[in-house]
């Protein structure tokens, strides 16, 4: 194939798995309010995508745990290969869900626990994320490609060490590697429509061309990093989980597991998150740092 015919058929790809997760996130029952069904739990997606071989794969294992899978990793413990058996190309797709407007509204008047909208948001919105993780593999399976969804698999594992609860995969960093936009005071994920979101990704062997990455550092969307004026998630957060050194994950998990049991409990969820420090800030729906 020549350069522009290969160049084609990637955009091709690319227009393909954009098509599969919009269309889905439009579509879906799952994106809709458990008790108002014209209401949606999320706004259009993001969609770019990673090369799998890019070299931040492998240093997430120091920079998060040894357990920490590679893209190539994640592919092989799914069908059930080794990883030196792939094809030598593999992609990452990478997407963010961005919290519907009314639901970021509700949440910025709350002060010690989330939002109802919110609560649901973290919830059901999980459970529309895992069956869009669920769509794209199957998508992609039905047309001769290997495929696997990482945060969804049997060999998934969440854990808990000193500096607090951490995955085998990690959806944000993922993220960042695929050029969505860059790490927070807060330990949240800043991309171009900001903070407020979910993220998921698919591990495949579709080719499929590598988003840039275009911020100069891992935190350069975030204002406090930038030029040292923006504090504002320091003083959203109820737990007193964040400071100027960063973010408490233990007291966060352990504020959010004591003082939301009656909500879970009242609304009828395993999880409510907080997304107190993600609302009513500078960066809640953009980039308050601007493109560079």
């Amino acid at each position: 194939m020549t350069g522009k015919a290969i160049a084609k058929s990637l955009r091709d790809n690319a227009r393909f798995v954009e098509n599969e997760i919009g269309d889905f996130v439009r579509t879906s029952a799952l994106n809709r309010m458990p008790d108002d069904a014209s209401q949606v739990i999320f706004d259009e997606p993001l969609v770019q995508y990673a090369d799998a071989s890019d070299v931040l794969f492998t240093q997430f294992k120091t920079i998060i745990a040894p357990v920490h899978l590679t893209p190539r990793e994640a592919l092989a413990l799914a069908v059930g290969k080794k990883p030196e058996d792939l094809p030598d190309s593999l992609s990452v797709i990478s997407w963010i869900l961005s919290v519907a407007q009314k639901t970021r509204k509700s949440n910025r008047t709350k002060k010690s626990r989330p939002s109802r909208l919110w609560a649901y948001t973290r919830w059901y919105g999980e459970q529309f994320n895992e069956a869009l993780r669920r769509h794209v593999v199957e998508v992609l399976r039905k047309r001769g490609y290997m495929a696997t969804a990482p945060a969804i698999e049997p060999y998934f594992r969440q854990e808990r060490n000193e500096k607090g609860p951490y995955s085998n995969w990690s959806e944000r960093h993922v993220a960042y590697v695929a050029g969505h936009g860059t790490f927070s005071l807060s330990d949240g994920f800043i991309t171009e429509k900001g903070i407020a979101h979910r993220c998921g990704s698919v591990v495949t062997d579709l080719i499929l061309p590598p988003s840039l990455r275009t911020a100069s550092t891992a935190f350069s969307n975030c204002t406090y990093y930038a030029n040292g004026g923006c504090k504002a998630c320091i003083t959203r957060c109820p737990a007193g989980a964040i400071s100027e050194t960063g973010h408490d994950k233990n007291k966060c998990f352990d504020y959010q597991r004591a003082e939301f049991a009656p909500m879970r409990e009242e609304l009828g969820v395993g999880n409510t998150g907080c997304g107190l420090c993600q609302t009513k800030v500078p960066c809640e729906f953009k980039n308050p740092v601007g493109k560079r």
